[in-house]
């Protein structure tokens, strides 16, 4: 399932519709090279749950926490490669709701279902986003973002 995004704007546009379809707990990971627009779009989903902080990337505390409609934790896994400790994450996926970049780093402790999305930049303002939704929650949220 994609959707080619054109601008900023539309990129916007798409994460807040995604965050207006979410509920708690909800797990979204991000994957895409830098400067692929993984945080701008955590920003949007943060947006449609009503947080109102200055969302940044957590890439050098791993975590961040923000308070909305629901609480959204924002993790960079980019820092985690090849750790084998455990994180601690488990609370978190199972009451809130989480955004994760670069969550290939931390596959082993991810649950089973989630929302997986590949962002790809075409060019300077387009961007491809590919969903792969796992279990069925997911896919009705996929379905419903796609209509």
């Amino acid at each position: 399932m994609e959707i080619i995004v054109h601008s900023l704007d539309e990129t916007n546009k798409l994460g807040f519709h995604l965050g207006q379809l979410l509920d708690k707990p909800s797990l979204i990971t991000l994957e895409g090279d830098l400067g692929a627009g993984k945080t701008t779009f955590t920003k949007a989903i943060a947006k449609a749950l009503g947080i109102n902080k200055t969302i940044s990337s957590p890439t050098f505390t791993i975590l961040k926490s923000y308070e909305g409609k629901y609480r959204l934790h924002h993790i960079d896994a980019y820092r985690l490669e090849g750790t084998s400790q455990d994180l601690g994450f488990e609370e978190l996926f199972d009451d809130d709701i989480c955004v994760i970049e670069w969550a290939k780093f931390i596959e082993d402790f991810l649950p089973k279902e989630r929302l997986e999305i590949t962002i790809k930049r075409l060019n300077e303002d387009s961007r491809l986003f590919i969903f792969k939704p796992i279990g069925l929650k997911y896919e009705k949220i996929v379905e419903e973002l796609l209509k």
